[in-house]
């Protein structure tokens, strides 16, 4: 084969021109979504009656922004990693479609706008804890804790947990107990939630040199510490119960997700299946958003 022909077949299969869904597809839409759901029920939660249409309007998009910058910045980072990824290797950043250099101005703009909308039109403590928890996401946890330590779920899952105290100090303009409980019921849940992913991807991960847990200490080891995760998330989601700030609508519902829950754990210990897991998975992001709706129906309903 000609020096030619080995330019040629080396170049990417992807030759389409960029779009704005390229630009779209860097600020994960799904994930943005599911924050935005969590921080419009944290809204919702903080105060009695519904808030106005301004907080509403202005603090989501302003929180959508600024966790769409923070997607936007895990992509030009883990660009080598989703190279190697099959789940992510299509991602506009790895395959060249959107440069570095333009993802990092397209980041810029969307924190800078995110900010801009939090401070002039919702409150100050909303807008710097947003971007605290863009810091800890694009920066502590994608620079650092993803490629340091098998912990890296557990301990950068703070920043992904902080979407239900956005809406509530988006309300109050305060941090209050009811709602750090509601990021501690995200905090329990990331480990489960994403060891379940890990295994059924342990082998990408490996190939890509990610720590993550299943690699590091194998799928039983792994697959015991979702338990042990679960068991700790069904007892975090009864506080809301404990301290009063909901009522037996939400203890109902909490439950019943929580065993069923516990029953994709169990099956996963016993079978080690990769199918099991995707399930497990799977079922964490609905359960997440059936606790949350319960928890507002509950609300509105003893209201």
């Amino acid at each position: 084969m000609t020096d030619q022909a080995k330019a040629l077949t080396a170049r990417p299969t992807t030759t389409r021109s960029v779009s704005w869904r390229d630009f779209l597809e860097l600020t994960k839409p799904r994930v943005v979504a599911l924050m935005i759901l969590t921080a419009v029920i944290g809204m919702l939660l903080a105060a009695p009656g519904v808030p106005g249409w301004d907080v509403l309007v202005f603090g989501n998009l302003g929180i959508a922004l600024l966790a769409g910058a923070a997607a936007v910045v895990n992509h030009v980072v883990d660009q080598k990693i989703d190279t190697v990824m099959a789940r992510t290797r299509r991602r506009p950043v790895a395959t060249g479609r959107v440069s570095q250099l333009d993802a990092l101005l397209f980041a810029t703009v969307l924190a800078l706008a995110g900010m801009m909308i939090l401070m002039w039109q919702v409150n100050a403590l909303t807008a710097w804890l947003t971007l605290a928890s863009l810091v800890g996401y694009a920066g502590v946890y994608t620079l650092f804790l993803k490629r340091a330590t098998p912990q890296n779920i557990v301990i950068g899952g703070l920043a992904g947990a902080m979407p239900p105290l956005l809406g509530w100090t988006a309300v109050t303009n305060q941090v209050e107990g009811h709602a750090l409980l509601l990021v501690l019921i995200i905090f329990a849940w990331t480990p489960p939630h994403f060891w379940a992913l890990a295994i059924h991807r342990k082998e990408e991960y490996a190939k890509a040199g990610i720590p993550m847990l299943p690699v590091t200490h194998g799928n039983r080891y792994t697959e015991l510490h979702i338990l042990l995760y679960t068991f700790m998330l069904l007892a975090v989601t009864l506080l809301p119960f404990a301290t009063g700030m909901s009522g037996w609508i939400y203890l109902a519902g909490a439950t019943a997700l929580g065993l069923r829950f516990l029953q994709y754990s169990v099956r996963l210990l016993r079978g080690d299946d990769r199918r099991v897991a995707l399930a497990t998975f799977k079922y964490s992001i609905t359960y997440l958003m059936a606790l949350f709706v319960v928890l507002l129906v509950d609300h509105f309903f003893y209201f």
